[in-house]
């Protein structure tokens, strides 16, 4: 697993002053949009966002070059419970791959590398936080 740590502020960072509709989302919802502007900042193609199937739900559905990447996003406004990737369980690691394998079951694509990752999200303030990427997570590396 191979992590990068970034501080966002508002003016470089995903987490960029909230728009009037972004104000009043939730902050799970917030932090799923901080982590696509994140991914397409480092040049991910977005496929898909929160899609569903009957495994469950993908927050984020990537191309990165030729992986095909599935995105756990886990936002915390403290660490009260600790931090937000220790919420991301075998449990939860079983389901994603259930969830990777419906996805995969309609891709176009048959040759293709899969990967899970992490974006772990601790809100420091309104405009501001610490994100943490964890690529590979579920991976042995």
């Amino acid at each position: 697993m191979v992590a990068e740590n970034e501080c966002l502020k508002n003016e470089e960072g995903p987490f960029p002053e909230p728009t009037p509709e972004e104000r009043d989302l939730p902050l799970g919802k917030r932090g799923e949009l901080a982590a696509v502007r994140f991914l397409s900042r480092k040049g991910y193609e977005i496929l898909e966002t929160n899609w569903t199937c009957v495994a469950g739900e993908a927050d984020i559905v990537a191309l990165e070059e030729d992986t095909l990447c599935f995105v756990e996003v886990k936002t915390r406004s403290n660490v009260e419970k600790g931090f937000p990737a220790e919420a991301v369980d075998a449990k939860k690691r079983d389901r994603y791959e259930r969830i990777a394998a419906c996805y995969l079951a309609t891709y176009e694509h048959c040759d293709i590398r899969v990967r899970f990752d992490v974006i772990s999200i601790l809100v420091l303030s309104e405009n501001r936080a610490f994100l943490r990427f964890h690529k590979n997570a579920f991976g042995v590396e």
